[in-house]
């Protein structure tokens, strides 16, 4: 089953995508969030069909001490948006961190500022993903 994960932010949503066995997670793109959603809902259509999209898993920004703020809450209306609009399984997974962990893959990777900057919302999906995956992979009752 593929699974598509989602870091959502303000301007842009990383997009990473998993195999479809389930066990790893690629970036795939970060689409550019405009003034409607009528532009990013058409792409993100376009990939779920291409990857044949199962699931969705849209991360989940929480607070250090796991509560919840307005990013939170927009992540749980967007949630609910494409949940109709997709017609497909929404799930939430806690992104604490994310973003700071797919910067310091980057910076290993010695990548300049400017590029990492135009794929760190794409690489921050595939980590909240592969993190997902993982848990999966070790509790598989859940």
């Amino acid at each position: 089953m593929r699974i598509m994960g989602l870091d959502l932010g303000d301007k842009t949503i990383g997009i990473a995508v998993s195999d479809p066995m389930g066990w790893t997670a690629q970036s795939v793109e970060v689409i550019r969030r405009g003034e409607g959603r009528k532009k990013e809902v058409a792409r993100l259509g376009e990939l779920i069909k291409h990857y044949e999209v199962e699931m969705i898993l849209l991360g989940l920004p929480k607070n250090m001490n796991g509560t919840l703020g307005e990013r939170g809450h927009k992540s749980l209306e967007y949630s609910e948006f494409i949940k109709k609009k997709f017609n497909l399984p929404v799930e939430m997974w806690d992104e604490r961190l994310s973003t700071v962990s797919a910067e310091r893959i980057l910076l290993e990777a010695d990548m300049s500022r400017g590029k990492r900057k135009k794929i760190i919302d794409k690489m921050a999906a595939a980590v909240i993903l592969q993190g997902y995956l993982d848990f999966r992979a070790n509790n598989p009752k859940i």
